[in-house]
């Protein structure tokens, strides 16, 4: 044999060597998922999340990290994170570069929706606060400054003409020192946006006797055309010990954005994989159970990545 066609076989033979690697290599992608803190429903969901999408999209993996809703937002913008769970209410702000974003965050895109979520007002029985009207004066417990429940507290405070220095004084606290204050009086209101029940309004309801406020339909209004990724919401009588009635308000979704610089294809499978592993992910997060994928492709206000579009649109789900 010639010493060209020797070099020729041999280079020929490395290279199909080779081939199984190139190929793989061609097909492994990294991705970054922020969540939640640890402790939250978030972290142990994005766990379950990312194994089932690197068991079912091979070459695939996904680190997970702890983050917060708003920060998240900001995160994919900037590139740190191709997946993030947030509120659909401050998504919605991020699009548009409202409070507490400085800029219009571009880059966020809808995955799907995961599990809704309930702005819930707490007050003390003995207060006769029967509307959020009457909280003038009062003294409120809600969320820290720049988070979706505070930031929603101060809109529902805005579409009754209020607004925090109507209040005696506002507490930007935790949970638990929000329910601390209202048992000790210290407070008359707790504003909160949770999953239901509370486990924070079951601590203040085995205290305290209570009521939940509800908004009337032209209040909810008002506050989706301030925000489109406000949804009504009602809590179901009996969810709270001696609360026997309906409460109507609003709330959002807790779900997935995903950055637009991802393939079509990518976002497309993982789209078909996050509907089809719903009843796993409920064994991991209770707040899951009962969530249909037509809920994964309900429209927040947020656009649609085309991969994931095509998929809800291949299933009947938009």
């Amino acid at each position: 044999m010639k010493f060209g066609k020797k070099i020729g076989f041999v280079m020929g033979f490395i290279i199909c060597l080779m081939s199984p690697f190139l190929a793989f290599g061609q097909q492994k992608i990294d991705l970054k998922m922020m969540t939640g803190p640890m402790g939250g429903s978030w972290y142990p969901l994005g766990g379950a999340i990312a194994d089932a999408i690197q068991k079912e999209i091979p070459g695939v993996t996904l680190a997970v990290m702890p983050g917060g809703g708003i920060g998240n937002v900001e995160a994919m913008e900037v590139g740190k994170c191709d997946i993030g769970f947030a509120n659909s209410c401050s998504a919605v702000d991020g699009l548009f570069g409202r409070s507490p974003f400085k800029n219009k965050m571009e880059n966020m895109r809808q995955l799907a929706n995961l599990y809704p979520q309930y702005f819930q007002m707490a007050v003390r029985e003995d207060s006769g606060i029967k509307s959020v009207a009457d909280l003038k004066g009062r003294v409120l417990t809600c969320d820290r400054k720049g988070l979706t429940g505070e930031q929603l507290s101060e809109l529902v405070l805005q579409v009754y003409g209020l607004g925090y220095k109507d209040m005696a004084k506002v507490h930007h606290v935790s949970y638990s020192d929000g329910v601390s204050l209202v048992k000790d009086g210290h407070a008359q209101a707790f504003f909160l946006i949770s999953t239901i029940p509370a486990s924070s309004i079951l601590d203040l309801v085995a205290d305290r006797k209570i009521r939940l406020l509800s908004l009337p339909d032209d209040k909810i209004k008002a506050l989706q055309k301030i925000n489109s990724g406000f949804l009504k919401r009602v809590i179901p009588k009996g969810t709270y010990p001696g609360v026997d009635y309906d409460v109507v308000g609003v709330g959002a979704f807790t779900h997935l954005i995903i950055s637009a610089k991802l393939p079509e294809d990518l976002v497309y499978k993982i789209t078909k994989t996050l509907a089809t592993n719903l009843p796993r992910f409920a064994d991991v997060v209770k707040d899951m159970k009962g969530v249909t994928q037509k809920d994964l492709a309900f429209d927040v206000g947020v656009p649609y990545h085309p991969g994931a579009l095509k998929y809800f649109k291949e299933i009947g789900a938009l």
